[in-house]
Formats: structure tokens, sequence, C-alpha cells
């Protein structure tokens, strides 16, 4: 009998410890401030799913196809414009099969200024997936994303946020300079491999900052959660206020066929003006961020 077979309560202790040691919060990578005095980081990322939602579960519904064009057909438009008209530049992580779907639109987020990142090959999760599969779509990945966007993205955002044994060995084996799925902290953190440095920073996500939690709907499941946009608007305030008070990182993450709607882009409007109205808060992508944090933590 293998430790496999084992129940949890069963496992010996170097079985459970190894389990913990595939990807582990390291150093806090906190600096005292950010640029030109800033008190705190403000972090915007949207994750341009788009088809591929459906299209990693089969492409069946057509119904759902169709919602994930519309985040590129209407939200994407709407996100840009709303973030051009703030001057706040943000992170799009992109799944390679969105980019060979719509190039246009991933090269008018690089020509707006904003950071192109790595979101898998069409949004599979990474759990299911031997290594040397998972290598070969985020290889796969990145030089799609290069070659329509024009820039090597040098971060990464796990489809689904799913983190797979193998995921920050092949992070690092890649050269990657930050990765944005995984939720040990607040605030940047190195990660380590097997319990050593893997040169891989982590700039945590949260379930509570996401905006599919609160409008995810499904008709075929049970999953038909709906949250007023007032009070995720209030939730996101908050978490930026306390940010804010303690000289931290804000990050938000939303999704173009989710927050993309009338009645919920005005979300991102009043944060970004509340925000502002302390004239001390650096908007900046998350390449940005953790560039910032790496060279200045304490």
């Amino acid at each position: 009998m293998t430790d496999k077979d084992l129940q949890p309560w069963q496992w010996p202790e170097a079985h459970w410890r190894g389990i913990l040691d595939q990807a582990r919060a390291g150093r806090r990578l906190r600096p005292d401030v950010w640029p030109e005095g800033a008190r705190c980081a403000f972090a915007l990322s949207f994750d341009s799913d788009h088809e591929t939602n459906e299209l990693r579960d089969g492409g069946k519904s057509i119904g759902r196809l169709s919602w994930g064009q519309y985040g590129a057909r209407v939200g994407m438009p709407r996100i840009l414009n709303l973030l051009a008209r703030h001057d706040v530049r943000a992170s799009f992580y992109v799944p390679a099969v969105t980019a060979l779907i719509h190039p246009e639109e991933q090269k008018a987020v690089v020509a707006a200024g904003h950071e192109i990142g790595i979101h898998g090959w069409i949004h599979e999760l990474n759990s299911v997936l031997p290594y040397e599969a998972e290598r070969d779509l985020m290889l796969r990945a990145s030089d799609t994303l290069t070659k329509i966007a024009g820039v090597r993205p040098v971060g990464l955002r796990t489809p689904s946020w799913d983190f797979s044994p193998s995921t920050l060995r092949i992070q690092k084996e890649m050269g990657l300079l930050y990765d944005s799925s995984l939720m040990a902290d607040e605030d940047c953190y190195e990660l380590l491999l097997n319990g050593e440095p893997s040169g891989v920073v982590e700039l945590p996500v949260e379930w509570v900052r996401d905006d599919a939690v609160y409008f995810w709907m499904n008709r075929f499941q049970a999953q038909r959660p709906y949250t007023p946009p007032t009070d995720v608007f209030d939730i996101f305030r908050r978490e930026f206020d306390a940010a804010y008070d303690q000289g931290g990182i804000f990050q938000l993450t939303c999704h173009p066929h989710v927050i993309g709607y009338r009645s919920r882009i005005w979300i991102l409007d009043e944060l970004i003006r509340h925000a502002k109205t302390k004239k001390d808060v650096w908007f900046a992508t998350h390449e940005e961020v953790v560039t910032w944090a790496k060279a200045h933590a304490v």
C-alpha cells in the first residue's frame, strides 16, 4: 500500500508536508512606499475569457458561446473606453484561443498601454493535466500571445485560478516574473517550490475581489448567485479603503462578459473615482506592481 492509497488522516507527515511544499508563500514583498510617495497601489485586472469558458467544456451551448462573444463585442470596448477616460492602465489575462479569435482586441489592449498576461490555451483546468500537456499548452499560449500582441507576457493567471502541482515548476522553467492565481496574502510574496525560492512572485487574488462570484449565472446548474451591483460596489470599495489605510495593494479581478453590462460597469467607474479622491493612489499594471514590490520590499 502506498501513501496514495491512504486516507488523509492516515498520511505520514512527509506526505502532507510534500503537498504543502508544491507551492508555498515565502517572504512577504511589501514596500514602505509606492512610486512618487503613493500610499496604495491600485491594480485592476480583466480575464478575457470570452468564448473559451464554453469551448473548454466542449462548446455545446450556443447561448453561452454568445455570452462570451458579448464580452468581446460590447464588454471590452466599454472597459477600454472607461480606462482611457480615467487614464488608468490595467492587466488583461487572455487565453490563447481568445487571442486567435479576437487578435485585433489584443493589439488594441497593448496599444492603449495595458498589460497582456497568459491565461492558458483554451481556459483549460491545469489540475487535470499531466505535466507535459500543461507545459506544452503554457508555452504555446505564451508564443501565441507574443505573436499576436507583439509583447511577450511576463505574468500568468491560471484559468479559473486552478493551480496544479506542476504549475509553479513550469512557471519557473519559463522564467516568468510573476503569478496571479493564489491567495495566501494581500501583499506580494515570494513563491516557494519545495521549500526553496522559485524566483516567481505572487500578486494574490481573492474571490471576494472577483466580479464573477457575485454575478455568474448558469441556467442549467444550481450556480445562480446574484448580488445587487450596489452591494458589490460596497464590498469592492471597502476592500480598497482597507488597502489604502494599510498602505497595501488593492487588486481586483473582473471579466468583460460579467462586469461589462450597462447596469454594472458603473461599479468600476465609481471605484476609480473614489480612489482618485485620495490623491496618493498609484494606478498600475500587475507587472508594474510586482516589479516595484520585488525591488523595494523591506
